[in-house]
Formats: C-alpha cells, sequence, structure tokens
C-alpha cells in the first residue's frame, strides 16, 4: 500500500546536533540542535545575543563550528566557506540583502553565474528566466529592466529571495526580511516565504517579529543564550508561550533535563537557576 502525497512523511533535508560556537571567552552557542524538512519554515527567535546570527552564519559558511555536527540529506558536511554552503544547497540572504543599487532586476539576479553564448552575455535568455522564477514567486516587480535603486523595499527583498534560488537550493536562510517593511511590503515578502515552502524547499526564518512568524511558520525554534529553550508547533503556540521561553520565564531548555536524567542522584530544585 503506497501512503498518500498528504500522508507521507516530509524528507528531512538538515540536522544540527550539539553545535557550539566560541569566540575567545565568549560561548556564542553551546549544543544546539534543529532540523529542517522539506516543505517546512522554521522559524528561529531570541532577544538580542541568543546566538541567531551565529548560528545563521554557521550555515552560510562563514564561521565554522567548534563542535557538533551537520548532515544535509542525512550525510555528514562540513561547511568550511559559503561557497561549501552554496555548492551544497544552502542559499542565505542577509539582512542588508547584498543588492547593487546601480543595477537592474536581471544583473542582480545573474550577477556572478551570468548566462554566456559563444563567449557573450546571453541576455535574453537571463531575461526570459528572470520573469519565469518572478512569476512562479508571484513577485510584484514592474519590469526586471528596472534599476533596483528605484524599488520598494519588499521588492528589494523579493529580488534578494529569487537571486537565492538561481542556484536551485534546498534550504533558502532569511535573516530579518520584513525588518523595516511597512504593513503592504511585509504581507508581500510573508506571501512569498509561502511561496517558496509550496516550492518544496526548506526555509529557516530568523525574526524579532512574531506576529510575522506565527504567520507563515511551521515550527517555532526558540534560543536563549545560545541553547535551546524551545521547538513550537506554530499552531499549538501562543506568543505567551514563546516570549516567556526568550526571556527565561519558562524553561524548555534540553541541556539542563538531559544533565538531570544523567545524574539521578540530583536533588530536584523548586525553581531552577537561569543560565
Amino acid at each position: 500500500m503506497t501512503l498518500s502525497t498528504s500522508t507521507r512523511k516530509p524528507e528531512q533535508i538538515l540536522s544540527l546536533r550539539g553545535i557550539g560556537k566560541k569566540f575567545g571567552a565568549v560561548r556564542a552557542l553551546t549544543n544546539v540542535d534543529m532540523d529542517v524538512y522539506a516543505g517546512e519554515v522554521v522559524a528561529i527567535v531570541g532577544d538580542n545575543g541568543a546566538g541567531k546570527s551565529t548560528l545563521v552564519k554557521i550555515l552560510a559558511g562563514v564561521h565554522p563550528p567548534d563542535g557538533g555536527t551537520i548532515h544535509f540529506f542525512g550525510e555528514e558536511q562540513t561547511l568550511a566557506t559559503p561557497t561549501d554552503a552554496r555548492d551544497l544547497g544552502i542559499a542565505t540572504v542577509f539582512q542588508d540583502l547584498a543588492l547593487s543599487d546601480s543595477l537592474d532586476v536581471v544583473s542582480n539576479l545573474w550577477l556572478g553565474r551570468e548566462l554566456t553564448r559563444s563567449g557573450v552575455l546571453d541576455e535574453v535568455e537571463m531575461e526570459q528566466r528572470s520573469w519565469s522564477l518572478l512569476r512562479e514567486l508571484n513577485a510584484r516587480v514592474p519590469s526586471v529592466r528596472t534599476p533596483v535603486a528605484s524599488l520598494s523595499g519588499g521588492q528589494r527583498q523579493t529580488v534578494a529571495i529569487a537571486r537565492s534560488l538561481i542556484g536551485q537550493p534546498s534550504v533558502v536562510i532569511l535573516d530579518e526580511p520584513t525588518a523595516a517593511l511597512g504593513i503592504a511590503q511585509t504581507a508581500e515578502v510573508l506571501n512569498l516565504i509561502e511561496r517558496l515552502r509550496e516550492r518544496g524547499l526548506g526555509v529557516i526564518l530568523i525574526s524579532h517579529n512574531l506576529a510575522d512568524v506565527l504567520a507563515v511558520a511551521d515550527r517555532i525554534v526558540v534560543l536563549r543564550l545560545g541553547r535551546n529553550n524551545g521547538d513550537f508547533r506554530a499552531a499549538d503556540a501562543t506568543s505567551e508561550k514563546i516570549i516567556a521561553a526568550i526571556t527565561g520565564a519558562t524553561d524548555h531548555g534540553m541541556s539542563r533535563r538531559a544533565a538531570e536524567k544523567a545524574s539521578p542522584d540530583a536533588t530536584p530544585t523548586s525553581k531552577e537557576p537561569e543560565l
């Protein structure tokens, strides 16, 4: 008997186990675990200094982890450089977008990956593929020949996300994609995130806006002081529960409970000390 598409378990794309990172005497991440499945939006939330940016940079190949393992489609991988991450199939859209304002949409999409024919830029093919990709994403861009400098914040975010898809990644990481956007532009970006999920990609969303997170995420991973402090199904989560995990009002940390399990003689306390 064959399982239907609706009941088949999604394929695991990315699995992190025990990820740690130190910068001198500062421990930014300690034993962080996270999984990402195909067609899933996983939001990473936490206060400033929680380790979100460090985790993103590890996945982007900017910082190597000090410990732990990264598995991609079940195989252990080493992300020593951003090229390693990109070639593996992990695309990252950082908050600054890294777009060239003086170039048009097509040139930004294909920057560094230009198509050529007989040693000459194939402008027609790049333009056709650009339109095709933007239509798939239901992007609201007036023209692919419009200079990026004249686009709105939401349109610029769209271009940056579309550019990340040129290499056909399996995981797309979005770092604060709705920061400093208005209501209409934020809705445009959230719709775009849903299009990425529909394409079967694993999406990692870093955001401080819990309303945006609850609107599009399937799961919410909370980091607190560089450690896991909660993994919620968005359908069951409330902003109150998430805020409590972010601030430490409730402790969902796995590492402390694991330590207590390993030490059965430890005397339980009514209130655990904060990390």
